[in-house]
This record gives structure tokens, sequence and C-alpha cells, in this order.
């Protein structure tokens, strides 16, 4: 029998990819469900070539725009976050792709955990607003969370068949992103289009904009804390700019396991889809012949604070990781549009994280009013 996948985010690099697996294994996988925003052409295409039941789209406008061009195709589409909901929740969907950056889709996915499907993670963003409450659900539930993200991916396999208790530290690699070499003068000067030419992954832009700051990574720090179950004084980082080494595992008698591969998100994507199963590769490969080096370096925290926010904002739980996200996405839409320069980026971040009173032990309401609370006060 096929399993039904819901996707949040499918005219996204995640969501595409995701489509492009899916696609390889058509005995095994299909769409159900499809929660895009508002590339009309592309919804067309998709829901044409996967048939999906239930499509999301941003406004009526463009589900208007949509319907036209499909010429009453047996489809239902919805709106909005009610859009993102019926998606999300599905009945016929076994696993929910989780690909929509940001916050907009933490309460979907929530109910899709309730519904008891499984999840594959793409959007980090949903364990570190609410990772406390998201994890709480999971286990009550008793899904299980596919990451896709290369590095926890690479964490996960690494730990098959290990005892968690022998872990000394995980090491998550980052690529350092365009400005790993660039000196912290020339910051106030760089362009939205200098941030966006990540070197080795190909990603929409507000990620690639995260990783050119190190959020990304900072994030991925507190997606692990959660994924892992590990403190934070057991999560490192190292930048390793060819992305070949995706993360690795210390354990206690000083072994390391780390996993290899070409910086192609399809490969963790289809692991995760396939449930952590192994299958014929599709896409890129590895050739250890053609590789000249494979370096590494620690991470600035001076030159790039934003990782730091996110051990502060991680360790110290409540509201604060919410509020760190969300005034990260304002102040990436400020730079995308020219409003700010790169340097004013992680200030405006930890201005909004120090104007923040937090609360401890938080509700998924007190989340969403400190997510509101930061997009207000990011000026």
């Amino acid at each position: 029998m096929k399993k039904g996948i819901a996707i949040l985010g499918s005219t996204g690099s995640i969501g595409k990819q995701t489509l492009e697996v899916v696609s390889v294994f058509p005995s095994s996988l299909t769409v159900v469900a499809l929660a895009a925003k508002d590339e009309v052409d592309l919804i067309v295409e998709q829901i044409k070539k996967f048939s999906p039941k239930v499509v999301s789209v941003a406004t009526e406008e463009v589900k208007q725009q949509v319907e036209a061009k499909l010429g009453g195709a047996n489809v239902q589409i919805f709106v909005g976050q009610d859009g993102l909901m019926k998606v999300a929740t599905e009945p016929t969907a076994k696993m929910v792709v989780v690909a929509i950056p940001g916050s907009l889709c933490l309460v979907p996915v929530i109910e899709a955990v309730k519904l008891k499907k499984d999840i594959a993670l793409a959007t980090k963003e949903v364990l570190v607003a609410a990772g406390e409450i998201f994890m709480k659900e999971v286990k009550s539930a008793g899904v299980k969370i596919f990451p896709i993200d290369s590095e926890h991916s690479a964490i996960a396999q690494c730990l098959q068949g290990e005892d968690a208790k022998t872990i000394k530290k995980i090491v998550l690699t980052a690529s350092g992103g365009p400005f790993i070499k660039t000196p912290v003068e020339k910051f106030e000067t760089l362009t939205a289009k200098e941030a966006l030419n990540h070197p080795t992954w190909k990603m929409g832009p507000k990620i690639t904009i995260d990783s050119a700051t190190l959020m990304n990574k900072g994030f991925e720090v507190m997606e692990a804390h959660y994924l892992f179950d590990l403190d934070y004084s057991k999560i490192e980082v190292l930048i390793h700019p060819q992305s070949i080494i995706h993360s690795f595992v210390e354990f206690v008698d000083g072994s390391i396991k780390a996993q290899l591969g070409a910086p192609d998100m399809r490969i963790p994507i289809q692991y995760a889809l396939l449930e952590n199963k192994r299958a014929g590769n599709h896409w890129s490969r590895l050739s250890f012949a053609k590789l000249s080096q494979l370096t590494f370096m620690q991470p600035d925290k001076q030159k790039f604070p934003c990782l730091e926010y996110a051990y502060e904002a991680g360790k110290k739980k409540g509201t604060l990781p919410a509020v760190l996200n969300a005034a990260n996405e304002e102040a990436i839409k400020l730079f995308l549009r020219g409003k700010i320069n790169f340097a004013q980026l992680p200030l405006k971040i930890k201005a909004v994280m120090d104007k923040h009173e937090n609360k401890e032990n938080p509700t998924l309401d007190d989340i969403l009013a400190a997510d509101k609370f930061a997009r207000v006060n990011l000026v």
C-alpha cells in the first residue's frame, strides 16, 4: 500500500526536491496534499502531475487563478492558515513533510502530530519556537520524527544501533556561508544578492541568509537538543566549507562516527521519506578521488554572534526561543528589502531579545504571543 504524503511548502526548495524523490518511488509513495504560497504556474503543474486531494494556497486571489488554469480538476483548494491546517490534517496522509520556513506552520504541525501522523521535518523553527510543547505532543502521540536537515539526518544515521548513554558529544558541521572569509569591517556594505550566493547548497532565501549569519546553525543546535535529547554542552559546531561531512558523533571511548555524502538535499529527504531505509541513489554521489581537501575551523562567535544568541535562548528556554525566531524572520525581511545592512541583522535581533521578558513553562498561546511581540518590536 502506498504511503500518503502531505507537503507543507511544496513550491519551495525542499518541497520541490521532495516531489522529485516521490516521483522516483511511485509504488510506495503518493502525494495526497500540498500547501504552497502564490507560485500559480508551479502549483498548477504540481496538481496536474501528482493529483493531490487537497491543496492550500496563500490567498483567495491565488486560489481563483489556480482554479482558472486547472479547468475543473478534481481537487479541493483552501486558503491561508485554514488551508495549512487542512493539508497537515488530511486523513489519508501518513507522513507530513514540513518545509515552510519560519513559524507559520507551527500550529498545523502540532495538530498533525495529535492525529498521529509521522513528521519529516525540514522546518527547524517548529522545534526552535516550541520545542518543549512539540516534543511533549510527539511523545504523547507516539509518532516518529524523521529529520530532513542533512546535519540531523547525519546524526540520526551515526546513532543507529548505538546507546545514547555512550555519546560524549555531537558536532554539527557548517559550511560557514558566503562570508566566512569576509572581514567583519565589510559587513555593513554586503548586499542581499551577495548573501544569497551560497557556496555549496541550493536553498530558499530565508535559510540562505540564516546560513550567512550562522543563525541557521544555531537553530540546528536547538533542534538537535530536542531530537536527540542532549544537553547543550554536548552539542558543538565546526565550520567545514566543503559540506561533505554532514555531522559526526564522538563516543565516550574516543571513537568518532561521521556521515559523508554529496551536498544534495535529496539524499536525506529520501532517507526520511523511506523511514530510514536505504534505497538506490538517483542523485549526486561523492567521489573521494575528486576531493582535494576537507578542512575545518572553529566558528568565530564575535563575527557571527547569532550562533551564541541561539545557544543563549535554547538554554533559557521559555518564550525566548520564539522571540529569537520571530525577530530573526523579521530582520531578514528587512535585509532582503534593503532596509537594513548585513551588520545590523544580529543587532536588531539582540535588541528584541533584550526587550522581552522571558516566560518559563509557556503554553502554545504564550509562544504565539511571544512571536507576535517580536514581530511588532523589530523595527
